[in-house]
């Protein structure tokens, strides 16, 4: 089984029948559909967000549609901004009107230990939702005009922190910010995506050491240019950490199981990796088990 951890609804693109079809191609069995709700300063401009209301590049409204229309094929994810009075409450009807798993994904221009988003990671632990955080550094992007960066999350400290507020959450991160910290190097604060040999004693490694509540989510250019800038240290990196690093795309192609396949890992580490970890967070309903299918052979 493939359980894709981490999409979106009308991303690149993709209208519910495109998605489907692409999951078809790829095995995914299942897919972790995401909102992102932020304000509408707070987001860069792009070509592969869906039409835009105010505010919320992503609501969640466009994951409940793709979820009613195909059932048992997505798991949903929501996550609101805990700075805006009234985020739990929301978050908690989500939970009890649409069943909401996931809180995620959370990408805003906030330290991810702010006092209210503490609150809300709390409240995601008491009801076992994994949460999924971006992280970006504010590396300038040759503009000044309306942002001369994007940063999300408050880089890594940010996120150590708020590990440590919240041992009984599950974290999930993600993102050029959390991948660029696979190596000791300091390039993070230059470099969106860093490449070359992976310098030994990286913050995320010694993070994932630390604190068992931390785990990886393996999707986008930034996780997939993270491990494939040293296949030798990424085999082991992946190895070691096997129990918590759940495959995810947050795009369209195979490259991510394309660089899995090449690293000749273990038939049961990569059954962790494809579905296991994710089921460990979240279990699917039965809908969803009637859909499973045989992992691939690469």
């Amino acid at each position: 089984m493939i359980i894709d951890a981490h999409n979106h609804p009308d991303w690149h693109k993709h209208d519910l029948k495109r998605f489907l079809e692409n999951m078809r191609r790829y095995h995914i069995d299942v897919t972790w559909l995401l909102s992102w709700e932020c304000p509408e300063d707070e987001y860069a401009p792009s070509s592969a967000l869906p039409p835009v209301e105010t505010g919320r590049p992503i609501p969640l409204a466009r994951c409940v549609s793709y979820a009613e229309r195909a059932p048992g094929k997505f798991v949903l994810g929501y996550a609101p901004d805990p700075r805006k009075p009234g985020a739990i409450d929301r978050l908690q009807a989500a939970i009890e009107i649409y069943g909401v798993r996931i809180c995620g994904e959370l990408k805003l221009r906030m330290m991810l230990d702010n006092f209210d988003a503490i609150r809300m990671f709390r409240f995601c632990g008491s009801k076992g939702l994994p949460v999924i955080v971006h992280l970006d550094y504010p590396i300038e992007n040759g503009q000044s005009c309306p942002r001369p960066d994007w940063w999300y999350g408050g880089g890594i400290e940010a996120l150590e922190r708020a590990l440590r507020a919240c041992p009984d959450t599950i974290f999930l991160g993600h993102a050029p910010g959390f991948w660029a910290h696979i190596s000791n190097d300091g390039r993070h604060l230059t470099e969106v995506y860093p490449k070359g040999k992976v310098v030994p004693g990286g913050k995320l490694v010694r993070m994932l050491r630390a604190y068992p509540n931390l785990y990886c989510d393996l999707s986008a250019g930034s996780a997939h240019i993270a491990l494939s800038r040293d296949l030798e240290f990424s085999r082991d990196f992946v190895l070691e950490f096997q129990d918590r690093i759940l495959y995810a795309r947050d795009c369209f192609d195979n490259a991510h199981q394309e660089l899995l396949g090449s690293m000749k890992l273990p038939p049961k580490t990569l059954a962790k990796l494809y579905s296991g970890n994710a089921l460990k967070l979240v279990p699917l309903s039965s809908n969803a088990k009637r859909n499973r299918k045989k992992i691939p052979a690469h």
